[in-house]
């Protein structure tokens, strides 16, 4: 508000500056044929219509001058009444625009009026689904450093703290076993188990494979000295890997192995103790929490998050695709639909009336409270020259005019009088 007080606006435009010079110098320009005409009266009878044309011209164009000068300041200084009409009535002036500003535009009748007029959904639609460049390019190139700078100027050990600490909350406030319980129930329900779990026999088997030297060994050190004596061990090994082999491989291929059953049993057990064994849950929530308590996921968090941050900036300034490439593609579709769904045109629409209506309803005796007050805090000077500068050529016109009709009007007075 007090840039709006204190600045002065700025000068006269030159159109219009041209134009105060052009009337004026008509004016001057009158005078001084007025004078030759007066001086050269009797010479020859044309000069009796030359001055009758520039007297009248100087009257209009004296009048009007003083007429617009009036309206902005005292001619020539000299305080007449009636003049500098617009500083002497800067408040008035101002609470007549506030009037105009809400009868006009702010009462909601004539907001949904007029905004039932608009299809303002077709125009922002016709907008996005411009092609790309020009000022929609702009705007996505701006959305998109916006993101970037945002994103950089944030703390990122802070940010990232308030991240952390807001999952923590809701991980802490969670329970996960009724919820782990209820993910592995509806997966055995749906036979979605079944492919891992013949991974994970196929992994058994791949490891039993890699460390067939151990089992060895193990067999060897367990066995006593007679039966290594007499490489029974050697023989029991064998026995045992290929016993293990054999069962592995019947249970990948048997679908009603019983072990395979076994299994299953052991984790619709699972599923339910998860969901309704109390002393299960506490355990769930207890690794939980010292999950949770672990420093060691504290620092992955910390690099995770600052990974996602940099990818985020990194995509928000990349023009040819990351974050603007999608957002650019999202508002063509978007434009795309408001151009061609009328029911999504009509939704739009609506709630853009009932937005606006709203507005003006609760906040139009502010808005122009604040035309009202912003006038009136503004000095005499800052009011003259601000409709000054609004209307200024136009008011040099209304000077040109005025000299040039007064003249042809002296005309018309000499040919009446001379008929006569």
């Amino acid at each position: 508000m007090s840039d709006l007080v204190s600045h002065r606006p700025p000068p006269l435009p030159d159109r219009a500056r041209r134009m105060r010079r052009t009337a004026t110098g008509l004016l001057v320009a009158m005078a001084a044929l007025f004078a030759l005409a007066r001086s050269q009266l009797g010479t020859h009878p044309a000069w009796d219509w030359v001055l009758s044309f520039t007297e009248a011209a100087m009257v209009g164009g004296l009048a009007d001058w003083f007429a617009v000068t009036a309206l902005f300041r005292h001619p020539l200084g000299i305080p007449i009444p009636h003049t500098a009409i617009i500083p002497e009535n800067k408040d008035r002036i101002a609470d007549s625009m506030a009037r105009f500003l809400q009868s006009n535009f702010l009462i909601p009748v004539v907001v949904a009026r007029r905004m039932r007029a608009m299809n303002l959904a077709r125009a922002i639609g016709d907008f996005l689904a411009r092609p790309e460049g020009g000022e929609l390019s702009r705007i996505r190139g701006g959305a998109g450093e916006l993101i970037a700078e945002v994103l950089d100027s944030l703390d990122p050990e802070r940010l990232g703290g308030q991240v952390k600490a807001g999952l923590l909350h809701q991980l802490e406030r969670l329970e996960v076993s009724p919820l782990l319980g209820q993910m592995l129930g509806a997966a055995i329900s749906d036979k979605r188990h079944l492919p891992l779990l013949d991974s994970l026999i196929r992994w058994a088997g791949l490891t039993l494979e890699d460390n067939e030297e151990m089992v060895r060994e193990i067999i060897h050190d367990r066995a006593n000295s007679v039966v290594r004596w007499t490489g029974l061990d050697e023989r029991l090994a064998n026995s045992v890997l290929d016993g293990l082999y054999r069962l592995l491989a019947e249970v990948l291929v048997d679908p009603e192995h019983p072990l395979r059953r076994k299994v299953e049993e052991g984790l619709e057990q699972l599923a339910h103790d998860l969901q309704h064994d109390d002393a299960m849950r506490a355990k769930v929530e207890a690794m939980k929490n010292d999950l949770l308590a672990n420093p060691a996921l504290v620092r992955w968090w910390t690099g995770v998050w600052e990974r996602m941050r940099l990818s985020l900036i990194a995509s928000a300034r990349d023009p040819r695709g990351g974050l603007v490439g999608p957002f650019s593609s999202m508002l063509g579709e978007l434009g795309q639909a408001l151009r061609e769904d009328p029911s999504l045109q009509s939704q739009v629409n609506r709630f853009a009336r009932r937005t606006t209506v709203g507005i003006a309803t609760r906040y139009g005796g502010q808005i122009v409270q604040l035309v009202s007050e912003t006038v009136k805090r503004w000095d005499a000077r800052t009011v003259t020259d601000r409709i000054e500068n609004a209307v200024g050529r136009d008011l040099q016109f209304i000077r040109i005019n005025g000299t040039l009709v007064g003249g042809l009007v002296g005309l018309a007075l000499h040919l009446l009088n001379a008929l006569l």
